[in-house]
């Protein structure tokens, strides 16, 4: 009852937030595709073999930033939903790709979204909301963060298993799928296969914005591409299967190009082609909790903790929870200079310094750390607490991101090529904040109260 209560509150607190909108113009004859290319680090636009065609030819004909900064932690659920809000982690609330749950301690993994509902998570309107308040037309393609997101016409989440794929994608969008041909069975199939599936998967994601784009003709479209993210998480950036992939999502995009050209939108379509974050190479792991165990602070059988008074998570950056309310800041003061010094650690990120990573403390939200540590290149985070080694070996070489957006490898790309972008426009660093109340400004509504700002500057 209570939880139905809250879901209720803020599905009216959601509504009055975007109703004062529809006083804007919106442009019922605009389109906007947003295609996010999962770990399409920015430092591949330049490199020569990263082949990209259809991204470069976009960017050629439209804009670019040789940099997009992204959101702590640099990890994927995050990221998206500042990509899509305008603001930082810390005020839409999706504060890592899962949390830590200091009542139960254990974690809560977003991925693939076995919990969640939009509206419990997002605490703030997205550029879909204002989008479909202002009666504009919206398609989401596994946008994370999306699960039964009322605001979305079309749409299918971001999940793994079939019956969750059919239970929250839009039916009618699922039989016109089934009858176009397009596997969508094989949804859970391709997640099992990890890595190995993501290729697959966003083919037939592609297809099923296609067919939205050509049957439907949504206002905003976001697609979701995934397999770069995986190769590089298997391999490292810049492997050979890291280059594949790219190539891979590049024909991915230049089949919606395709799709907008065959329904006769070209000349009302603006395309935006991001991704969430960078990607770095490691091949050592560092382990806090081990450290943590030495320290007396935790307990353990094995590789399962018993007993903890403090608790590493990995988000990429180690999030740090101080599980012992009474002694929290001795605790701190013991733990800080130790974990500091661990190799690899290349910054720590005290509760003073939150604010400017746009995150939230513990007192505003109990989900929060009470301190944050970003590794170094060539280095990352587990929450082993297995063992007495405080570094160890991977096999080989893997890819990783999560890191401080301090780490320009960390950093994103960003294009925007089509109707109402000018041509030829490189600016040197925005922000991914910035991505929503430009997509906005396109389609002739307005983001209130955004961290990012409309890039006048790539408008015509």
């Amino acid at each position: 009852m209570k939880r139905a209560f809250l879901l209720s509150f803020s599905s009216l607190a959601m509504m009055l937030a975007v109703k004062p909108l529809h006083a804007a113009a919106p442009a019922t004859d605009q389109h906007v595709i947003l295609i996010s290319v999962d770990g399409l680090a920015h430092y591949y636009f330049d490199d020569p073999k990263a082949k990209m065609p259809t991204i470069r030819k976009l960017a050629a004909h439209g804009v670019r930033a040789k940099r997009m900064k992204s959101s702590l932690p640099t990890v994927t659920w995050p990221n998206h939903t500042t990509l899509v809000t305008g603001v930082q982690p810390g005020k839409h609330g999706v504060i890592g790709n899962g949390i830590f749950d200091r009542a139960t301690q254990q974690a809560v993994n977003y991925l693939p979204d076995p919990v969640f509902d939009k509206d419990e998570i997002v605490k703030v309107p997205t550029v879909y909301d204002v989008a479909h308040a202002s009666g504009l037309k919206t398609a989401g393609v596994i946008w994370p963060a999306s699960r039964n997101a009322k605001s979305l016409d079309w749409t299918v989440p971001d999940v793994g298993t079939n019956e969750l794929f059919l239970k929250y994608g839009t039916p009618s969008l699922l039989e016109e799928c089934k009858a176009a041909g397009i596997p969508i069975e094989k949804q859970e199939e391709w997640c099992k296969a990890g890595t190995l599936g993501k290729p697959q998967r966003d083919y037939m994601y592609s297809q099923m914005a296609q067919h939205i784009i050509k049957t439907h003709k949504p206002n905003l479209l976001m697609l979701h591409l995934v397999s770069v993210d995986g190769m590089e998480h298997a391999s490292g950036s810049k492997s050979a299967e890291a280059y594949w992939a790219i190539n891979d999502s590049d024909n991915r995009v230049r089949d919606l190009v395709d799709a907008v050209e065959e329904a006769g939108l070209k000349d009302k379509t603006t395309f935006v082609i991001t991704s969430d974050h960078g990607f770095i190479t490691y091949t050592k792991m560092i382990q806090p909790n081990v450290l943590l165990k030495q320290m007396g602070l935790i307990k353990a059988f094995g590789n399962k903790p018993s007993q903890r008074t403090v608790w590493s998570y990995s988000q990429g950056a180690a999030f740090i929870y101080v599980l012992d309310d009474a002694n929290r800041q001795s605790l701190l003061e013991t733990i800080t200079p130790k974990l500091a010094a661990m190799e690899g650690v290349e910054e720590v990120i005290t509760e003073k310094d939150y604010a400017k990573y746009g995150m939230i403390t513990r007192d505003k939200d109990s989900r929060a750390p009470d301190l944050i540590l970003s590794a170094k290149d060539g280095y990352y985070f587990s929450d082993n607490v297995g063992g007495e080694e405080l570094i160890a070996q991977t096999e080989g070489p893997k890819g990783a991101h999560g890191y401080s957006p301090a780490n320009p490898l960390m950093d994103a790309s960003f294009v925007a090529s089509g109707a109402g972008v000018k041509q030829g426009v490189v600016l040197d660093t925005i922000g991914n904040v910035d991505v929503a109340p430009t997509i906005a400004k396109l389609l002739g509504v307005e983001m209130k109260d955004v961290d990012g700002r409309v890039l006048t500057e790539i408008l015509k």
